[in-house]
């Protein structure tokens, strides 16, 4: 974005918010709504892509994560709303403004502590084991406990639904619901919310035009700690469509995917001949890995699986087009506007 653009006041046409995936279900104190999931939107005066901007949140965020930074900036969705986009931001079932209750949707998982998320999102260079976390330096604060950055960031954080698989029974549900409201769209997920674009692809891919998957939850077949469940489908807890279809998880045949290259872990992928996932057939992909995160160890399966199961994808890991020391909170750290910018060129040449 050009300083020129940054700065001009921003014209909007039309914004609000709405509910999709409301549902009723019967509990013994009355008739209440569960599986809702909160959309609020931004069109601009001046649309200049023709599809929808659809955001979506990680593990136990909010959509503010793309509507500020922690150091108080513009986040993405104001970034791309200046670039032309029309923009929606979602908080998933049981985040945010969707709001859980235990004897609606289930336990959740306690929040994180601010000890964990040092360790993995604002300080990893001073706390972190793992070989990339040298290498951050993008944090827009200090990082460490009393960082006001970083009090802003931990006080949007949440627990997460302790079922993986009711988590992306209700992203399925939503993604499916929303893409049938306002019609095709880019999916830009981040993180836990990697499932979000692979279950809405699956469930209406004639509306789904791209997406933009921000170091998205894995490697193929982890599994969560504290029985939470696991990517017991490869990307997905619940089933998608393969080709050949398989009846069970189990069908899907694993083979063992050694690492590439020093400081990348081994993985699993699936045997070959591999199934097909069928209905992400022809829908450009960008997976996106910062240079410091700690998935950088592992998102070149992700690439891998989907690969062999025949999507078209591009894995595009920011230092080799000169953008460094980002961790996985890329879009709200100190150079968030350069990866906005290289994000919205790839969005324009694909989606023409």
């Amino acid at each position: 974005m050009t300083d020129a653009r940054a700065a001009a006041p921003l014209t909007i046409a039309e914004q609000g918010s709405f509910w999709v995936g409301v549902e009723r279900v019967e509990r013994p104190f009355g008739t209440v709504a569960t599986g809702q999931m909160y959309v609020q939107f931004q069109i601009p005066s001046e649309r200049r892509h023709p599809h929808a901007l659809v955001m979506v949140h990680g593990g136990g965020g909010q959509g503010l994560d793309f509507i500020a930074t922690p150091d108080g900036r513009p986040g993405w969705a104001t970034d791309f709303l200046r670039r032309g986009h029309a923009v929606y931001v979602v908080d998933r079932m049981a985040h945010g403004r969707a709001p859980h209750h235990p004897d609606v949707q289930g336990p959740a998982t306690p929040p994180p502590s601010y000890e964990r998320m040092v360790e993995l999102f604002s300080a990893p260079a001073k706390h972190a084991g793992y070989p990339q976390a040298r290498l951050h330096t993008q944090w827009p604060g200090s990082g460490e406990v009393g960082d006001p950055a970083l009090d802003q960031f931990m006080a949007g954080q949440g627990g997460m639904l302790a079922s993986m698989a009711e988590t992306h029974r209700a992203m399925r549900k939503g993604g499916a619901a929303l893409l049938d409201r306002i019609g095709p769209a880019v999916l830009m997920t981040h993180s836990m919310g990697g499932a979000f674009g692979w279950l809405a692809a699956d469930a209406r891919p004639s509306l789904v035009k791209a997406i933009v998957a921000l170091e998205p939850v894995g490697p193929p077949f982890m599994q969560m700690p504290g029985g939470m469940g696991g990517l017991d489908w490869g990307l997905t807890a619940i089933p998608m469509a393969y080709d050949p279809p398989a009846a069970n998880a189990g069908e899907l045949r694993r083979a063992p995917y050694p690492a590439p290259g020093p400081g990348l872990v081994d993985a699993v992928i699936q045997a070959e001949p591999a199934r097909r996932l069928k209905n992400l057939a022809g829908i450009p992909i960008l997976l996106v890995t910062s240079e410091a995160s700690w998935m950088a160890q592992f998102q070149h399966a992700t690439a891998a699986f989907l690969r062999q199961a025949g999507a078209d994808v591009r894995h595009l890991r920011l230092e080799e087009a000169g953008i460094r020391g980002n961790g996985h909170l890329m879009m709200g750290e100190k150079n968030s506007a350069a990866i906005a910018a290289l994000l919205d060129e790839w969005i324009a040449e694909r989606t023409k």
